[in-house]
């Protein structure tokens, strides 16, 4: 399915540098106004509900990391290449530790240096994105895995 992009500058909307859109958001926070996803990903510690759109759920509990590495991986991946056509959203329950996480993951996805993707999530989209130590060395390692 071919779509148009998110709005550049709606919110949660991070531009990664290849000029890729993709959406971060807060499950407990109301849909944004506007298109709906073509594609979610959901960073949980249980499964989400339904959505009306393709979704994939990573368990990934609160403060942690994902449970599948591997598969976290793949599905990240799959997110970034998606974005280049598709309005993609990757969301957890407050949409700042693990969302941001997988933002920055994205963005080293998307040619940000591994070293500086925290400060590049934290600069374009939320300044208390990724929230723990952990998640931090986790985008570190990231390019690595």
């Amino acid at each position: 399915m071919t779509a148009a992009a998110w709005e550049a500058g709606a919110p949660g909307v991070l531009r990664l540098p290849s000029g890729r859109l993709v959406r971060g958001r807060g499950l407990r926070d109301p849909l944004p106004a506007g298109p709906p996803p073509t594609y979610g990903i959901y960073l949980l510690g249980a499964e989400p509900p339904l959505t009306d759109w393709e979704s994939t759920w990573l368990r990934w509990p609160d403060f942690r990391l994902p449970a599948d590495r591997a598969r976290a991986r793949a599905v990240l991946a799959e997110a970034w290449r998606r974005c280049a056509h598709e309005r993609v959203e990757v969301a957890c329950v407050g949409g700042r530790g693990r969302t941001g996480t997988a933002l920055a993951c994205l963005a080293v996805l998307d040619g940000v240096p591994a070293s500086g993707a925290v400060t590049y999530v934290r600069e374009h989209y939320a300044r208390g994105a990724v929230e723990t130590p952990w998640q931090k060395r986790y985008v570190r390692r990231f390019a690595t895995s």
